[in-house]
């Protein structure tokens, strides 16, 4: 009888193709990319000059068939202070999620202002919200931001150092915060006015 080899003593088969990756090394690559767009992602967000200020953070509960489903809401106001700024709203069973909610919410609606030399605004500006009415007015450098809740909020994180503000209407935190970005989105400077109305900018100030 002719001896019969074991499984172990069976050589094995290897195929070598030209150009093939064993999986092992696929697999290391995969987790490499992996960790290389997470360190990335992660270097992008601490250089960014992004700022986060937590308005207003309030217990909310939604009536449903078994009860009360309780969850909290945050309003978030994110800018960059150069003529950046957004106001964002976020819901989630915990605090953390609702901020972080209404973070991206705030990016996802931001607004340029355009600012003078003198980080003030061009010109006088009114927003409404709602049953929130604001007023903001440009001041002379050294005044500083002359405003109060959710409003100041918004011009400190617009990059706006000098500004007077008043709010005329509702003491709601959310609508006066929407009611100064509505302010702060019809702002034109000198030249773009002149530019739509196609005068220069001495008729324009005569």
């Amino acid at each position: 009888m002719t001896d019969t080899p074991t499984k172990q003593e069976m050589p094995s088969k290897e195929v070598n193709v030209p150009g093939a990756m064993p999986a092992e090394q696929k697999k290391n690559n995969r987790n490499d990319r992996k960790r290389n767009r997470r360190g990335d992602s992660k270097n992008l967000e601490r250089d960014s000059d992004w700022q986060e200020r937590v308005v207003q953070i309030r217990r909310v509960s939604k009536t449903v068939k078994g009860g009360k489903k309780m969850s909290f809401r945050a309003i978030v106001v994110v800018g960059n202070e150069k003529g950046q700024v957004g106001v964002g709203v976020g819901k989630a069973g915990d605090v953390i999620g609702a901020v972080r909610k209404g973070v991206s919410d705030g990016k996802k609606n931001l607004v340029r202002v355009p600012l003078t030399p003198n980080n003030s605004i061009p010109t006088l500006s009114k927003g409404r919200d709602g049953a929130a009415n604001v007023l903001i007015r440009p001041a002379a450098p050294g005044t500083g931001v002359i405003a109060g809740g959710s409003i100041r909020t918004v011009l400190e994180l617009a990059g706006i150092k000098n500004v007077l503000a008043k709010r005329l209407g509702s003491k709601t935190p959310l609508n006066n915060a929407r009611a100064a970005m509505v302010a702060l989105s019809q702002l034109r400077t000198h030249k773009s006015a002149s530019r739509e109305r196609g005068i220069s900018l001495e008729q324009l100030y005569s």
